[in-house]
């Protein structure tokens, strides 16, 4: 591809999430440290008690990461679906359950770059499933599966083009 090409989808990227609200925006950037080994969350991210448990409760979701990107299986079979999917949707069901992706849009802009561009064809379908829990808030639930839209969730074939935006933590100035 070329460098304006590759520019172009960057900017799509920034452009996408920037479009996300300010606490999605923070969840993003705080699950890419943890999933991603990144950062300290606690240090970077807690400001209180509540945070603290979260971030506890999200590295210990997040352990199910790892195996998750040697899992994938090949779309064409259905061998080690079982293992994949129920992993995928414990773990996605946790980050919906924590209220602060409102989106399949902000769900698959994170899950790209936690377990990147093959696991795009399992987004749908983990992500209704998670947000389809007993686990999820009823008003959750139905502003969650309204948030999918028929052509995400019966594409004809996804992208295999990692992500290349990764957002991070930005320190603010002392004025």
């Amino acid at each position: 591809m070329s460098n304006t090409g590759t520019a172009s989808l960057t900017i799509n990227e920034l452009r996408e999430f920037a479009s996300f609200s300010p606490c999605e925006q923070r969840y993003i950037k705080r699950s890419l440290d943890i999933g991603l080994g990144r950062q300290d969350a606690f240090k970077l991210w807690a400001r209180d008690a509540g945070e603290i448990a979260s971030i506890r409760s999200q590295y210990v979701a997040y352990q199910e990461l790892k195996a998750l990107r040697s899992l994938l299986p090949d779309e064409a079979s259905f061998e080690g679906l079982e293992a994949f999917m129920g992993k995928l949707i414990r773990v996605s069901a946790f980050d919906l359950a924590q209220e602060r992706l409102t989106s399949f849009s902000s769900y698959r802009f994170l899950y790209e770059r936690l377990l990147g561009a093959p696991v795009r064809p399992w987004l749908p379908s983990a992500f209704c499933a998670a947000a389809a829990l007993p686990q999820i808030r009823p008003n959750r639930r139905k502003e969650l599966l309204h948030s999918i839209s028929e052509a995400a969730a019966t594409a004809p074939g996804w992208s295999d083009r990692e992500p290349c935006v990764f957002p991070e933590w930005v320190e603010k100035e002392a004025a």
